[in-house]
């Protein structure tokens, strides 16, 4: 199943208290397309360097960057990997998760650069039912961070802790 936004793409919901989907709305196989994108600024990477104290030269320093591989500085690939997993949340975990439990493999096969616009798309991969928790289950996503080039910059798998629906019902029945 393929899906654009699930949000005024046909896959919508009667009542919807929270942005995100419940754990029995996800389908393995299902694939969001984000609407939202990102051009990335020079102030993006300028500020995120400064805020985790990477002073890594290949993100901050023009002179040092033009002699790297790249020939121009790189965009710190961490502030890449928040920016796709903060776009895709709209559409499927936003009020509806209980925690990020982790991420399995992250990897970055191309550069981000100033400039840069960036789109997420998301693949449910796995679900299962949480072994110590009834109200809730987890779902391992697949994210992918597309520049305006359609080259992967970030492909990432993470694992989310989702809240069930019949938890939210039962606790208002009560």
């Amino acid at each position: 199943m393929h899906l654009g936004s699930p949000h005024g793409s046909g896959n919508k919901r009667e009542e919807q208290e929270m942005a995100g989907l419940y754990y029995e709305e996800f389908q393995v196989g299902m694939v969001f397309d984000h609407a939202t994108r990102r051009t990335v600024t020079e102030f993006d990477n300028m500020q995120f360097c400064a805020m985790t104290l990477n002073l890594a030269p290949l993100h901050l320093d023009y002179e040092y960057a033009k002699k790297s591989i790249y020939g121009q500085p790189l965009v710190n690939s961490l502030f890449t990997l928040g920016l796709v997993t903060g776009i895709c949340m709209q559409d499927t975990t936003q009020g509806t998760t209980l925690g990020n439990l982790g991420f399995e493999e992250t990897k970055f096969p191309g550069p981000v650069f100033y400039g840069d616009t960036i789109r997420v798309r998301t693949e449910v991969l796995r679900m299962r039912e949480s072994k110590s928790r009834n109200d809730s289950g987890i779902v391992t996503f697949r994210h992918q961070g597309i520049n305006q080039r359609d080259e992967v910059v970030v492909d990432c798998i993470r694992a989310g802790l989702m809240l069930k629906r019949s938890a939210v019902e039962e606790s208002i029945s009560a």
